[in-house]
């Protein structure tokens, strides 16, 4: 779910708007992908291979212990192709959207030592709300409220 999530939100800033843009300098793809790399994304994604291994490998408890290795291997091979995908889009739609001068100040605190603290805590934080929240059903929320709201989409009518 939550990979469905960081991809939809992911596809509606890499959309294309309605104006056309100008194609980024190098700078601006470097410093893009500079704060890409550095991202919430980029954090919540090892978070996300983790799970999904440990459930696919869960699914597939049977399979020899070597087997079970093979496949986290080859799921490690997909999420590192996958990861690179993303990240560069994500670069390249801040280089589109963002100034070189902006581009800069966000990139030099990244560099910063409060940016450095910033991001080594922010995969704890990430977790952190993750347990706090717990399971997030969207959809399932949406139906209950307007079930209440309007009478419509109520389980079992």
């Amino acid at each position: 779910m939550m990979l469905a999530i960081m991809m939809a939100a992911l596809v509606q800033v890499a959309a294309p708007s309605a104006r056309v843009l100008p194609p980024p300098s190098a700078e601006a793809l470097r410093l893009g992908r500079e704060l890409a790399d550095a991202g919430t994304l980029a954090h919540l994604l090892p978070l996300m291979e983790s799970a999904q291994v440990a459930e696919l490998v869960g699914e597939n408890v049977d399979m020899a212990a070597s087997d079970q290795a093979a496949l986290r291997a080859t799921a490690h091979k997909v999420f590192v192709g996958g990861a690179e995908r993303l990240l560069a889009g994500e670069g390249l739609s801040y280089a589109r959207l963002l100034s070189i001068s902006a581009l800069r100040t966000i990139v030099g605190f990244e560099r910063s030592a409060a940016g450095r603290a910033y991001r080594a805590v922010t995969p704890q934080v990430i977790t952190g709300t993750m347990a706090a929240v717990g399971k997030i059903d969207f959809k399932g929320e949406v139906r209950a409220a307007f079930c209440k709201e309007k009478g419509k989409l109520c389980p079992g009518k």
